[in-house]
């Protein structure tokens, strides 16, 4: 097999080539066919402090948006056997840091993974979309559902329509919900009120006026903080998900009058991913992709690290990968 293997901050992924893993106690071997491409692999290449605090192990294969087929299954795995789809969940586990991370991941054309962190993916839904559905969908769902408590009815904003932002705003829509997006981006807006949105501005506080029940913050930039916490309505909640800023104020008074409450949301669980699955299965959710070959992990990784792109990059693994 081959993988893309981080060995150091601020060095190059190294093309290496060993020996398909085994499948130990309680894991399961999987033939990559996808792998996503995301911007904290750029911080985990980039920023030292993620060695030791977030990459516990080094050497390792990155890549933690995994799809793909199961070729093997280890002594006391129940419930999956040799050729089931599956998605990989990408959260910590009891034994190790999650896939890129904490052991080999998907920058490869073999993985592993613990039988607890599987997804089936149902027959209908492309390998390609269950590979992104486990972390921008997963993330996304998270935020909306879990965090925010967004359902059929709910009247919820959505600061910043990039990735994240048009996947949350789609799951939103796809449960009935009433999405406010905000956007600088004219095309995003475009983009958005298309799918279903009911309104949209360059701003949250154009809707200052609508009684937001919720606001999900997918930029977490200074000012989009600030607006969400003076926009959402009596008793309204603000979910933050982005990290452009570590800091904001926070208007107590607001907080006090209006009664709110702010929270974080971050990553999610097997279960989130099974819904976004089923989301996909059902036609009410697709997340855009852009596939790339195997050889382009580096260059791609790159055009993240100058910016976001429109759509999420994926890898996808053919059979002369294999060889």
């Amino acid at each position: 097999m081959k993988g893309w293997q981080f060995t150091g901050t601020g060095e190059p992924l190294k093309l290496v080539r060993q020996e398909i893993p085994k499948a130990k106690e309680g894991y399961v071997v999987i033939k990559v066919a996808y792998c996503g491409l995301c911007h904290s692999d750029v911080g985990a290449l980039d920023d030292p402090g993620w060695v030791g605090n977030i990459i516990k192990k080094v050497p390792v294969i990155m890549g933690h948006e995994i799809s793909g087929v199961i070729t093997e299954v280890g002594p006391g795995v129940e419930g999956w056997k040799v050729g089931d789809r599956v998605a990989v969940c990408p959260m910590y586990t009891e034994y190790d840091a999650g896939p890129g991370y904490g052991r080999d991941g998907g920058y490869a054309t073999y993985t592993t993974a613990p039988q607890e962190m599987l997804v089936k993916v149902p027959d209908n839904v492309d390998l390609a979309q269950a590979a992104a559905a486990t972390d921008a969908g997963m993330t996304s769902y998270h935020a909306v559902v879990q965090a925010g408590g967004v359902k059929k009815g709910t009247k919820v904003g959505m600061i910043g329509i990039g990735g994240l932002g048009t996947v949350g705003a789609r799951i939103a829509i796809g449960l009935g919900a009433e999405v406010y997006a905000a956007s600088r981006s004219e095309e995003a807006r475009k983009k958005i009120k298309a799918d279903g949105a009911y309104k949209t501005a360059k701003s949250i506080t154009e809707f200052k006026d609508d009684n937001l029940d919720v606001i999900i913050d997918f930029a977490g930039a200074k000012q989009t903080l600030i607006d969400a916490v003076e926009t959402v309505g009596f008793k309204g909640r603000v979910v933050v998900v982005g990290m452009a800023a570590l800091e904001f104020p926070l208007n107590i008074t607001s907080l006090i009058t209006k009664q709110l409450e702010v929270v974080g949301s971050n990553g999610g669980t097997r279960e989130d991913i099974a819904d976004v699955l089923d989301l996909v299965s059902n036609g009410d959710l697709s997340i855009d992709l852009q596939p790339i070959d195997f050889d382009e992990v580096p260059e791609k990784l790159d055009v993240l690290r100058k910016g976001s792109v429109p759509n999420r990059l994926i890898m996808e693994t053919r059979e002369k990968d294999y060889l």
